[in-house]
């Protein structure tokens, strides 16, 4: 039978007690790590979220406790009362490794079974059988520790936004569907039947309808929801630390979120991060490094040989300059030794999976270069390809054929992977702001220009001339915040002119009826005054996947969902019953 609290009260947490704490008598409670019967002597390490404890009972125990001790196992749950002391054989790899408790009084509240793995940090479990098990899983302390982070990076958040004037306002979570880039999560009403709401893929319009409120500094820290395909940094649902500003411009908002970030950095870490961030443009960060969120803590910038090879007698490159492609280059300095004719064939398919017709190479092991396309051209062809990127003996260069389009990001990648396999990346944080991003991009199915991030984003005055003539030409002002080449944060300044907003809807052409349909609310308030605005939305799960050194959202999300955006712990989505179908108006069609 489970014992009960009745009487005790928690003094301690397992991961407190300290050597400060000796000849107290202390009362904590969590989770049996492991026990140990060495005959006379029991030990017994008990964990909670702060850390773990070791309880010590010895032949001056009393009988009926140490009798309870002797029957403990394994994620049993315990209360402890008892003596802190100094341990005469001290533990380093805990931080409470210098005292024990010797118990005087021990309460089994809950008995556990055998978990179906162990709970301890060296895990060869696979994640799925963990997701099942999810509520044990978080009970690993490098789990445990990154749900306490997350936590205090929405503390810091908080505290820093209040600090500099904003408001906390929550935006309604059913919303009306409107096109933001991802498929909506849908709501069925039951009081308007065939009628939906919602789930928000961000607070966007709304945020923008409180600065015409007058609110002039809104921060949410808000949940969003997009029914898109999963990756290891993409949730269905997630979290963003969410902010508009009125009477503002973009300067402002970069500054005020380097501060957040300075302070946020300062407060976990303890480190001291650059002031003001590198800001880049959309344009060169494509150049340079065939990405719009570099990782910028490395070089091996792309390089544009088009003009190099335009006239060579290598066809492939020739004939991609002449129909109006590009040749780019990469080069891997030093790397020859590492990047094997083997690890090279590696390379070449890991391109022909995201794009590229093929990889063409120089690897400069021996006193002449090994270049794949030197049959080809002449020496003095070669020879300016090497003179044009720098290339040296002990270098590989990689180089990159064909649209402009595919060209860029395929040799970006390339660029990462190739810096990933010789580990040149240093060990420190670089953030970058990428800014003046294009307003309108060509859609590949349709052909017609759609907009790059949405329909409300201002653009500068310089490109208004352009708007109705060369669409490719106009220049928002959107920016985004990338750290290590991940995406944190993405925002802009909006349009708050209502002649200037129709005109943007034309553009994109959107008729009056779908304009009214989607958009009248918005528009209409545009007719009443409206401040000039911009906000950003940061990545709250992004940021804590960052500071806690890992690759995967679900390594900071309590409850995350797999690839197919179901929760194995909860068999979540699930069928529902036809009587509660019947209540909503809808009837399902044979799904086989």
């Amino acid at each position: 039978m489970a014992e009960f609290m009745t009487g005790l009260k928690r003094t301690h947490y397992c991961g407190d007690v300290q050597l400060a704490d000796v000849g107290k008598t202390v009362t904590v409670c969590g989770w049996v790590q492991r026990q140990r019967d060495l005959g006379q002597i029991i030990f017994i390490d008990l964990r909670d979220r702060t850390g773990i404890v070791q309880l010590s009972f010895d032949d001056t125990t009393a009988p009926e406790i140490f009798k309870k001790a002797f029957a403990v196992r394994g994620e049993f749950v315990l209360a402890a009362v008892g003596e802190v002391k100094e341990r005469s054989s001290k533990n380093k790899q805990i931080k409470t490794g210098d005292v024990e408790i010797f118990v005087t009084e021990l309460r089994i509240l809950s008995k556990a079974q055998t978990p179906p793995f162990e709970i301890t940090e060296k895990l060869n479990t696979n994640e799925e059988l963990r997701l099942k098990y999810r509520y044990l899983d978080l009970r690993r302390k490098t789990l445990t520790d990154n749900i306490i982070m997350r936590g205090e990076i929405a503390k810091i958040a908080r505290d820093y936004f209040y600090e500099n004037g904003f408001i906390e306002i929550e935006t309604p979570m059913m919303v009306k569907s409107t096109p933001e880039g991802a498929r909506d999560y849908l709501v069925p009403s039951r009081v308007h039947k065939g009628k939906f709401y919602a789930l928000p893929q961000s607070p966007q319009i709304y945020k923008q309808l409180l600065m015409l409120s007058g609110f002039d500094r809104y921060i949410q820290l808000a949940r969003c929801f997009r029914d898109e395909d999963l990756r290891a940094d993409r949730q269905p649902e997630f979290t963003q630390i969410d902010m508009e500003i009125s009477f503002t411009d973009v300067d402002e908002i970069l500054e005020i979120n380097e501060g957040f970030f300075n302070v946020l950095f300062k407060k976990l870490l303890g480190k001291d991060i650059e002031k003001k961030f590198e800001r880049m443009t959309y344009r060169q960060a494509m150049e340079e490094y065939g990405s719009d969120k570099p990782d910028i803590r490395f070089g091996m910038k792309l390089q544009n040989i088009s003009d190099i090879v335009k006239d060579c007698g290598f066809a492939v490159f020739a004939d991609a300059v002449k129909t109006g492609g590009r040749v780019e280059a990469i080069v891997a300095k030093n790397a020859a030794a590492t990047l094997t004719r083997k690890e090279i064939d590696k390379l070449t398919e890991f391109v022909k999976g995201i794009g590229a017709k093929g990889l063409a190479y120089v690897r400069w092991a021996e006193d002449a270069p090994n270049c794949s396309f030197a049959k080809f051209m002449q020496p003095k062809e070669l020879e300016a390809v090497y003179s044009a990127v720098g290339a040296e003996k002990g270098d590989v260069v990689f180089i990159v054929s064909g649209e402009k389009s595919s060209v860029l990001p395929v040799l970006g990648a390339l660029r990462l992977k190739v810096a990933k396999n010789l580990a040149i990346i240093p060990d420190e944080y670089k953030f970058l702001w990428i800014v003046d991003f294009p307003f309108f991009e060509k859609d590949e199915q349709s052909g017609q220009w759609i907009a790059m991030h949405h329909p409300f984003t201002m653009i500068t005055e310089e490109s208004m001339q352009y708007l109705d003539t060369d669409p490719g030409k106009v220049v928002a002002k959107a920016y985004d915040l990338t750290l290590n080449g991940v995406e944190l944060s993405s925002g802009s300044m909006r349009i708050t002119d209502y002649e200037l907003q129709q005109q943007m809807f034309r553009r994109l052409n959107l008729t009056e009826e779908e304009i009214e349909a989607k958009f009248g609310f918005l528009v209409e308030a545009y007719k009443y005054g409206a401040p000039p605005h911009g906000g950003m939305g940061i990545g709250l799960d992004r940021v804590a996947m960052l500071l806690c050194q890992t690759d995967n959202l679900r390594d900071v999300t309590a409850f995350p969902k797999v690839q197919n955006a179901s929760e194995l712990m909860s068999d979540c989505p699930s069928a529902v019953d036809k009587e509660s179908l019947d209540i909503l108006g809808i009837d399902l069609l044979n799904l086989d």
